[in-house]
């Protein structure tokens, strides 16, 4: 009897150091995705904060620069200002919330599906090159990341259009964009879910133009289902025409209004996993467009705010390039090919912010193969910019830059993004909104 009370003691003994190890395990895997720098700050030799990379000293720095921006540089188009790699924390229950859907979650027997996901990061370990659906994971990831929290605002958000060339600004929009999850939240009530949702939308986004009169009032609606199989709903309101119209499928790869993007290109990737062939390529140090917007030399000329608050300012060739301090982070590199053999892209190829799940820089290839365009969506850190920001754990896309080195031809924007959850309710994302805000 009293070896089998002793048997049984150490048996729960070995079973309760076998989940302390699990446990221990897991938050070294929370501690490795949400917080890459906080033992070790990455380095390059000869690199350090405050110094510029310019055409003369372009070379010894490839190994850290995407070949896109590495080629704006070696022809002398822009400049990069280093800062110093800081910490984008993102909110403490997003973090949570992956903690309590660890191991729980998996891929489904096609891309596009998957289970037992409620909130947070779906993958936090490290992708694995020998696993073939490493690039998919992180795909959802991003997906199901905190770009914007649970719901924010851009009002208002500047595109300009502008010739590469001669640096002329050929037209300027005024937007206003608005994004909201219905599902996966986890800091604005109510979470972690808004009901009823009786089409079962994981995500909304909704836009209004402001500026100019000739597309004053056109309205972009976008519903993206939980259920990644099934396709976007999209409407466009023009005002000229004063009704709604349904986006047809093609036509989210069409440029936005006559600028340089595409609806697919909205945030890095705006379109379904399913849509997409993807691939993990590796695990880099590179240098990424992450800064305190407070701390840059802001655009005092134009688009004067009546609280304050200045935009970011461009210049290099054309003006096409945000005036910005870049960091040297880790990064995912991800190749995103269309499944659908009419697509006008033959891929993308997305950096992939490791620590946030943002996508600030991504590159896209024709179908010959040859680099067609390339995105960069600036970075601020939440707590150096507008007050309301400060500890929403939202890494605040700030400006971008989209050029078509083909055509000699860029979209610059510049933003202001505020995390208020009153600015997105849910009634915004109707078509019902739409006619009314339209008539």
């Amino acid at each position: 009897m009293k070896n089998n009370k002793n048997t049984l003691r150490l048996a729960m003994l070995t079973l309760a150091a076998a989940a302390a190890c699990a446990q221990a395990a897991d938050e070294t895997v929370i501690e490795q995705s949400f917080r890459p720098y906080a033992k070790d700050k990455p380095s390059f030799a000869g690199l350090s904060a405050g110094m510029t990379i310019n055409q003369g000293n372009v070379a010894q720095f490839k190994d850290i620069l995407d070949p896109a921006f590495y080629g704006f540089i070696e022809k002398g188009w822009a400049e990069l200002k280093v800062g110093e790699t800081t910490s984008f924390d993102l909110h403490p229950n997003y973090v949570e919330a992956t903690r309590q859907g660890m191991d729980k979650i998996q891929l489904g027997a096609k891309p596009g599906e998957i289970k037992g996901w409620v909130a947070g990061r779906p993958f936090p370990q490290e992708p694995d090159v020998n696993d073939p659906r490493a690039g998919e994971k992180l795909a959802w990831n991003y997906k199901y990341g905190y770009n914007w929290g649970d719901s924010a605002a851009i009002q208002p958000f500047y595109w300009k259009f502008r010739d590469m060339n001669s640096g002329k600004v050929e037209r300027t929009i005024k937007f206003n964009f608005h994004f909201l999850n219905f599902t996966g939240r986890v800091n604005q009530d109510p979470m972690p879910a808004i009901t009823p949702n009786p089409s079962d939308l994981f995500r909304g986004i909704y836009v209004n133009v402001l500026e100019p009169h000739d597309v004053r009032n056109t309205q972009l609606l976008i519903h993206r289902a939980q259920d990644d199989l099934k396709r976007d709903n999209s409407w466009l309101y023009l005002g000229f025409q004063r009704r709604v119209r349904r986006l047809a499928t093609g036509q989210v790869t069409d440029a936005f209004l006559g600028s340089d993007l595409m609806i697919e290109d909205f945030e890095g990737y705006n379109g379904r996993i399913s849509d997409m062939k993807w691939t993990y390529k590796g695990t880099r140090f590179m240098l990424m467009p992450f800064y305190n917007h407070n701390d840059l030399s802001l655009d005092s000329e134009t688009h004067k705010d009546s609280e304050g608050y200045q935009v970011v300012a461009f210049g290099g060739q054309g003006g096409c390039f945000p005036n910005i301090t870049w960091q040297l982070r880790k990064v995912y590199e991800v190749e995103a090919a269309p499944v659908d053999a009419g697509h006008p892209l033959a891929k993308r190829v997305h950096y992939m912010d490791a620590q946030t799940f943002t996508v600030p820089r991504t590159i896209s290839y024709d179908r010959k193969g040859s680099l067609w365009k390339t995105f960069t969506i600036g970075q601020a850190h939440p707590d150096h910019h507008l007050p309301v920001n400060k500890g929403s754990g939202v890494s605040i896309d700030d400006s971008f830059s989209m050029i078509d080195v083909q055509a000699m031809h860029c979209t610059s924007g510049q933003f202001k993004g505020v995390v208020d959850a009153k600015l997105s309710p849910p009634e915004m994302f109707s078509v019902q909104h739409m006619r009314a805000t339209g008539n």
